[in-house]
């Protein structure tokens, strides 16, 4: 069963990308937390005193990643006895804080808050309080550091690799280290035109959807890996294939996290958590929290259209053979 922590950590893009980084954390989103006023913009909370905090919602499996663990993880990046400020950024909404959903968590963060201040002389004042209120930040603001890189980062993300280290975390992070951001590039429009055939083109570029239980890949469970049609980037592999009965593909989880772009949709008067690809940018479908209990939780409902499947015999000559004992 997945659960809910958000937390609050100074500037918001160097905390997602860090989270991202942990084996457990399924999903984060970043936003605005517990301030005074309804579904602020990021000028508000700049500049006109809204007492919201940038947050990140981080979703994680406490199977692999428990809330002690990544309370750990969270306190190693940042200066929990700096009051409104972390790095080079100073104002309310850089304080730092723990804000949860269940009542059952609150002795493992005061432990783990505890644990912190044995470390310091001054006292910890990083805020505790349960969630009041959460507003998404401007699709701009999401996975912010992936999409620019060279952002400016208050977090040293590579604090993310050596905790996976220490803490034996190493054989947890599955594909994240074997798809390298940049190895996939998304072909010119014409290119994609004149490859991808008339639903392939629709699906992907478009957001559309094909029909169900008349697609490809349905019903389709033979060994191997799923990769973005557009890419070729790996995306999902068979071993988290299931038969959900949707008439779509669907998958317990990506290879890794980072492969994968989720965006706010509401189109047709739903409100669904749209997937995109990492390289390609191209739409795949959709993911819902109504999966198997045992592994997590989430569906990943995807397009054939916008798959295509590459045999485990054929890995190796095709360029995936380091991604081979993934696919059990």
């Amino acid at each position: 069963m997945l659960k809910e922590i958000y937390l609050a950590g100074g500037c918001f893009w160097g905390l997602e990308a860090y989270l991202k980084r942990l084996p457990g954390v399924v999903q984060t989103q970043t936003g605005y937390a517990n301030g005074r006023t309804e579904s602020p913009t990021y000028q508000d909370v700049c500049h006109r005193h809204t007492g919201h905090a940038e947050t990140v919602k981080t979703v994680y499996q406490p199977e692999i990643l428990s809330l002690a663990l990544l309370l750990k993880a969270f306190f190693r990046v940042i200066d929990p006895t700096s009051e409104n400020r972390q790095g080079w950024d100073i104002g309310e909404q850089y304080r730092t804080g723990i804000y949860y959903l269940e009542e059952e968590d609150l002795p493992v963060i005061w432990q783990a808050v505890q644990q912190q201040q044995k470390k310091y002389e001054e006292s910890i004042v990083t805020q505790v309080e349960r969630l009041e209120n959460f507003y998404l930040a401007e699709d701009y603001h999401q996975n912010y550091l992936e999409k620019y890189p060279a952002g400016y980062c208050h977090i040293h993300l590579g604090e993310a690799e050596a905790f996976i280290e220490e803490e034996g975390l190493r054989q947890l992070q599955r594909g994240s280290e074997r798809i390298q951001a940049g190895a996939y590039q998304r072909p010119a429009d014409e290119i994609l035109r004149e490859n991808l055939t008339d639903i392939q083109y629709h699906v992907t570029q478009n957001g559309g959807t094909e029909l169900p239980y008349q697609n490809e890949y349905d019903r389709h469970f033979e060994k191997g890996i799923y990769v973005d049609v557009t890419t070729g980037e790996p995306l999902f592999a068979s071993s988290d294939k299931f038969q959900s009965g949707c008439g779509w593909p669907a998958f317990t989880k990506p290879i890794a996290p980072e492969v994968l772009r989720e965006k706010m949709d509401t189109s047709y008067g739903m409100l669904r958590t749209e997937v995109r690809s990492r390289a390609g940018d191209a739409h795949l479908g959709h993911v819902f929290e109504d999966g198997p209990v045992q592994t997590g939780g989430l569906r990943y409902c995807i397009n054939s259209a916008a798959l295509r499947f590459v045999a485990y015999e054929d890995m190796e000559r095709e360029g995936y053979g380091n991604l081979k004992e993934l696919v059990k």
